[in-house]
C-alpha cells in the first residue's frame, strides 16, 4: 500500500497575517469574515478574515497585512485606519499538514460608508457582517463554519468578549489616550498606562476564593495591549512599568491572601503608582552629583554652566530646575523650539516660571535662550553640556529621543569639543534585548506640520506652496509627494558620556545587564500568552 502524501510529508511552516476589519454601526460593533472560494489551496468555503502569508519582500507583518486587504478588498488607508494587533501565535492543523504562525491584526472602517468600497477578488465567493462576541463564542458551539482558530485569532484583537464591558471600555480607552498623548513624556504615559491595567483589574470579574490561571491570562493579556497598542514607539517604560506590576502582582497571589486578595492585589498596583511619583526627584538628585564632580569649577566661581537641550521632557525640566535651586549652579540654558509640536518653547515657559520666583537669590541670574530647531550649531558656540531625554535605550546604549537629538549632539562634538553628553532617565526607559533598528519607527500625522504651513499669518508664497504640495499625493503620477514626520531618532552609544537614572551613573555594561533581566521577564510574561 501506498502511503498517503500527507502521512509521509514534512510539516510545512507558514507565518500568515489574519487581518479583521472592523466598523462600527449606530456604535454596534461588527467584523467582516469572507467566505473562501473553491479556487484557494485550503479550507475552501469557510468564513475567514483577510489572510496571506507573509513574504519575504514584506518589510513587516503589518506591511503584509496591508496588501492583503488592498489586494482582497481594494481598501486602502484612506478607508481604514489600524486599531490593535494581537500578539502572534502558533498550532498545528494535520489536515492540511501545516504548521501556522498566525499574526492577528485589527484594522477599522474610518466611516461605515466606505464598507461600499469593498471589492472581493478570486480567493473569496461572498462576504458580511458577524457580531465579534458571537464569532467567539462559536468556538464552543461549532455553528459557524470558520477557519481553524478563526475565534482564537479574533480574541486576540478583540478583547471585549473576555474582559467584559466595564474593563474592557477602560482598556480601550485607556490605550485611546496613549496613542493620542503627544504632549506627555514617556514616564506620564507609563504612569497612564499603569493606572489603566488598575481600572481593568478593579472592573474584572474575579472568584473570592482566588485567582485562577484564566483570570491571570486576561490580566497578563491586558498588560500586553497596554505595551503593543498604547504608543509601542515609548514602549519601554510602559513595558517596564507594567513587568513590574506584574513581578508585583504575582507576588501578592503566590503570598494566598483570600478572601481579601484582589483587594492586595490593587493595593500593590496603587503602591506602585504612588512610588512613580517620586522617581524624577531621585534622577534629579543623581544630575546633581554629576554636575558637581564634572564641572566642580563652575560650581566654586559661579560662572554659568552652559547647557544645550531641546523637546519637552518633565524629567529634564525637573532636573534643571533642581540644579538651579538647590545646588548653587548658575544655569545658561539654550533650548531648541523642536517642531512641529514645539516642545521647546513649552519647556522654556515652565522652566521660566520655576525659576524666576528665586532667582533674585540667586548669586547670578540664570539666562533661558530658545533657538529654532536649524540652529542647533549656533546654539552650540561655548556649551558645556548636551541634555537629552530618553523614550527608548537600548541594550548597546544607544538612546532613542525626539528627533533633532542627534544633530544637536553632532553640533555639539564638532563647534565645542569638549562638550559633554548626558542622557537623563528613569532605568525604565532600558528596553528588552534588541537592535535599535528592530524598534519601531514613530511616523505620525502630516497635518502636524502642515498646520504651522497654513497659519494665517504665513505668506501668499508659503499658502501657495502648500496648496501645490496637497494637490500632490504619494500616488500621483507626475511627481510623488509625501510629508514625514517621525518624531524619534537614535543617538549612538559612542556619542554619549553619560548615563543618569534614580540610582545614579548607569555603564553600558550595566545597561545591557538590566535589558538582557527584562527580556527574560517579557517571555516568563507574555511568551506563553
Amino acid at each position: 500500500m501506498t502511503p498517503t502524501p500527507s502521512a509521509t510529508s514534512e510539516w510545512q511552516k507558514r507565518s500568515v497575517v489574519s487581518a479583521f476589519i472592523l466598523k462600527l454601526d449606530d456604535g454596534k460593533p461588527q467584523v467582516a469574515l469572507f467566505q473562501r472560494s473553491d479556487k484557494v489551496s485550503t479550507y475552501r468555503h469557510h468564513l475567514a478574515p483577510i489572510s496571506g502569508t507573509i513574504d519575504p519582500a514584506d518589510a513587516s507583518a503589518l506591511a503584509a497585512a496591508w496588501r492583503e486587504i488592498s489586494e482582497e478588498t481594494t481598501l486602502m488607508p484612506v478607508s481604514l485606519s489600524l486599531l490593535r494587533q494581537g500578539k502572534s501565535y502558533t498550532f498545528r492543523d494535520p489536515s492540511v499538514r501545516r504548521e501556522w504562525t498566525v499574526f492577528p491584526f485589527l484594522f477599522r472602517l474610518r466611516v461605515p460608508a466606505d464598507e461600499q468600497r469593498i471589492r472581493i477578488d478570486w480567493e473569496h465567493e461572498g462576504w458580511g457582517w458577524h457580531d465579534p462576541d458571537a464569532v467567539i463564542r462559536d468556538d464552543l458551539t461549532g455553528e459557524l463554519k470558520g477557519v481553524p482558530r478563526l475565534a482564537e485569532s479574533l480574541r486576540r484583537v478583540w478583547f471585549e468578549t473576555d474582559l467584559g464591558p466595564a474593563a474592557s471600555q477602560v482598556l480601550s480607552g485607556g490605550l485611546e489616550a496613549l496613542a493620542q498623548d503627544y504632549e506627555s513624556g514617556a514616564r506620564q504615559l507609563a504612569g497612564a498606562a499603569l493606572k489603566t491595567l488598575r481600572g481593568v483589574v478593579a472592573l474584572m470579574d474575579a472568584p473570592d476564593d482566588g485567582p485562577t490561571d484564566e483570570w491571570w491570562v486576561k490580566v497578563r493579556f491586558a498588560a500586553w495591549h497596554l505595551w503593543k497598542n498604547g504608543r509601542e514607539s515609548m514602549g519601554a517604560a510602559i513595558m517596564s512599568a507594567l513587568l513590574a506590576a506584574l513581578a508585583g502582582i504575582e507576588r501578592v497571589m503566590q503570598e494566598g491572601q483570600r478572601p481579601a486578595w484582589r483587594d492586595a492585589v490593587l493595593e500593590e498596583l496603587d503602591a506602585r503608582l504612588a512610588a512613580r511619583q517620586e522617581s524624577a526627584k531621585f534622577v534629579s538628585r543623581a544630575f546633581v552629583v554629576y554636575l558637581e564632580r564634572t564641572f566642580p569649577s563652575k560650581l566654586a566661581s559661579y560662572q554659568p554652566i552652559a547647557i544645550l537641550t531641546l523637546s519637552e521632557s518633565s524629567t529634564i525640566r525637573q532636573a534643571l530646575v533642581h540644579a538651579a535651586l538647590e545646588s548653587g549652579f548658575v544655569l545658561d540654558l539654550r533650548i531648541l523650539e523642536s517642531r512641529p509640536l514645539y516642545e521647546g518653547v513649552s519647556l522654556a515657559g515652565s522652566l521660566a516660571e520655576d525659576l524666576s520666583a528665586k532667582t533674585a537669590s540667586a548669586p547670578r541670574a540664570h539666562q533661558i535662550t530658545v533657538y529654532s530647531d536649524a540652529s542647533a550649531a549656533l546654539a552650540s558656540s561655548g556649551v558645556d553640556l548636551v541634555v537629552l531625554g530618553a523614550d527608548r535605550i537600548a541594550a548597546s546604549g544607544a538612546v532613542s529621543n525626539k528627533t533633532g537629538s542627534l544633530p544637536a549632539v553632532l553640533s555639539a562634538k564638532h563647534v565645542s569639543p569638549t562638550a559633554q553628553v548626558a542622557v537623563l532617565g528613569e532605568s525604565d526607559k532600558i528596553a528588552p534585548s534588541g537592535r535599535p533598528e528592530d524598534h519601531v519607527i514613530e511616523d505620525n500625522d502630516p497635518s502636524q506640520i502642515r498646520r504651522a504651513w497654513q497659519a494665517e499669518h504665513n505668506s501668499a508664497r508659503v499658502h501657495s506652496a502648500v496648496a501645490t504640495l496637497n494637490d500632490l499625493g504619494p500616488s500621483d503620477s507626475r511627481v510623488k509627494m509625501d510629508i514625514r514626520n517621525v518624531f524619534f531618532e537614535w543617538v549612538p552609544a559612542s556619542l554619549i558620556d553619560a548615563y543618569i537614572a534614580e540610582s545614579g551613573e548607569w555603564t553600558v555594561q550595566q545597561i545591557a545587564g538590566h535589558s538582557e533581566k527584562l527580556e527574560g521577564e517579557t517571555k516568563r510574561f507574555f511568551g506563553s500568552l
